[in-house]
């Protein structure tokens, strides 16, 4: 299995990971980045890469600009006129910066640093299985009422209500979750009676395919997708795990590449944005960060153009009525710092050290404005070791697992268990599991409150939340008497949890 490039991966789930086989307008000026290679220090006979082309939103301007952006030796791959974003595929290593000279271009440049079709090497990560008879011991103890087979093993269904929840309200038919991520196994058996074929794509292009079955994982290493399509909407249908919203509708938006990098390029996830609002999906849901860079700052000129093409397709989702939810990230990483080091930046190529400001150098889509950031918890309620955290950045927080917080549960597993692919399930722990607990209990908002905006939905989110506040003495996790990261802020918002810890009861009560 592809190693998730640690805690820095794009997939913002930690690698540890048990496969349970059961049967059953935001534009800053400054930033501190180390440079880049510049474009003219590449050869001239250098391969295709993938542009992003960002324009005035003016029909007019945008066909100008697709005339000049072939007159310049680009290939139009996809143009959204209605944000002024424009796809680009060129071969020529000077076409950002003679794009960004033509009229009407408010912003271009590369969205990779590696060459199209060209693929790195990710590291191997580790395995563990459960036997047959292990996930029949898991089963036995599901013996609540109403409770699916593998249930007890869901601690994060328990510390958020949604167990109880459930009995009152599922959630509607008529809320749609888009899992923007590496496909989802619609064919699972704990997905399928919730799957919507017809808002789900594949974007890997940067283009929509909605060929009947594109938006499922290739293989069964991309198994991020469906575990967490399974804890947002899990049917209740007496068949391995439960959802948070088991009652409504999930759907897949196939975003990363269909190597063993599984990364996720900003055409992809702009292509994704537009098309689950022009499908009317009421939420997305983002557990991953744009590739390549961690954070992308913005007196970078290729850097830039990524934020601004993510940022007007995330904003374009929400004028439409969608939210957006999104992992906080895996690094511990104070998002309300000064200062921090990206030491995995880009992940497409050669990877240089440099020093960023949070505040001007942007983790996407999780800080760009009206995304709500999530943090994660371990069973004791507290900030999982790997969580990024911020006053400010942070709006709430939601079970993601840490195997140093272990719950009383047949597996003893600090993790969340969920689907994945090939009607199997497992374990895994980071943001990424955090988010779609948040995207769940969004979903049950959704539903109780249809004609609710994206705006309401968020504050409906911080206003049901619980938050235990700082912690009383230093944050140590591992106990190994280092402090590992420092909560700032105080009993109703604060940088670990922001406004505390979804209830997913308090949604439909």
């Amino acid at each position: 299995m592809a190693h998730l490039r640690s805690r820095r991966g794009c997939l913002l789930a930690v690698p540890v990971v048990l496969s349970l086989t059961a049967s059953l307008g935001f534009l800053p000026t400054a930033a501190s980045a180390a440079p880049r290679t510049p474009p003219a220090a590449r050869s001239a006979d250098a391969p295709a890469l993938a542009y992003v082309v960002n324009t005035r939103v003016a029909p007019r301007t945008v066909g100008a600009v697709e005339r000049a952006i072939t007159a310049h030796g680009g290939t139009v791959v996809a143009a959204y006129g209605k944000i002024g974003v424009i796809v680009v595929h060129s071969a020529d290593p000077d076409f950002g910066r003679k794009m960004r000279a033509v009229p009407g271009v408010q912003s271009a440049g590369a969205t990779r640093t590696a060459p199209l079709h060209l693929t790195g090497t990710a590291d191997e990560g580790a395995v563990q299985r459960l036997s047959p008879a292990e996930a029949s011991r898991v089963a036995a103890r599901s013996t609540e009422p109403g409770s699916e087979p593998l249930e007890a093993d869901q601690w994060g269904l328990r510390a958020i209500g949604a167990d109880r929840a459930a009995a009152i309200d599922p959630g509607s038919r008529r809320v749609t979750v888009a899992v923007i991520d590496t496909g989802v196994d619609d064919t699972h058996p704990d997905i399928a009676p919730n799957f919507s074929p017809s808002q789900s794509a594949n974007c890997v292009s940067g283009r929509a395919d909605t060929t009947y079955g594109a938006w499922r994982p290739v293989d069964a290493e991309h198994y991020h997708g469906t575990h967490v399509a399974g804890e947002i909407a899990a049917a209740r249908n007496g068949i391995g795990v439960a959802g948070v919203a088991p009652g409504v509708r999930v759907s897949s938006i196939t975003v990363a590449q269909p190597d063993e990098t599984q990364l996720f390029y900003p055409e992809s996830v702009v292509c994704a944005f537009v098309f689950a609002a022009d499908h009317g999906v009421e939420i997305t849901n983002n557990s991953y960060y744009v590739d390549p860079w961690l954070y992308n700052c913005m007196d970078d000129p290729d850097q830039r153009a990524i934020v601004d093409a993510v940022d007007r397709a995330q904003r374009y989702a929400q004028r439409k009525g969608t939210l957006n939810v999104a992992a906080a990230g895996n690094s511990d990483d104070d998002l309300d710092a000064d200062a921090l080091v990206d030491a995995s930046s880009p992940d497409d190529s050669s990877a240089v050290t440099r020093t960023v400001d949070p505040h001007e150098c942007f983790d996407l889509p999780t800080q760009l404005p009206g995304v709500v950031t999530v943090s994660a918890v371990g069973v004791e309620g507290t900030k999982s070791y790997y969580s990024s955290y911020g006053l400010g950045a942070v709006d709430v927080a939601a079970p993601g697992g840490d195997k140093y917080q272990v719950p009383d549960t047949p597996s003893h597993n600090g993790r969340i268990l969920s689907t994945l692919p090939g009607d199997a399930y497992g374990f895994l722990q980071g943001t990424s599991m955090a988010s779609p607990h948040v995207a769940g209990v969004a979903a049950l908002l959704k539903s109780a409150h249809p004609h609710a905006t994206p705006a309401l939905l968020r504050a409906l989110l911080k206003a049901q939340a619980d938050n235990p506040g700082c912690p009383a003495g230093p944050y140590d996790p591992d106990g190994d008497g280092v402090v590992d990261a420092t909560c700032s802020g105080g009993p109703r918002v604060n940088g670990f949890y922001g406004f505390g810890v979804v209830n997913a009861l308090r949604a439909v009560e």
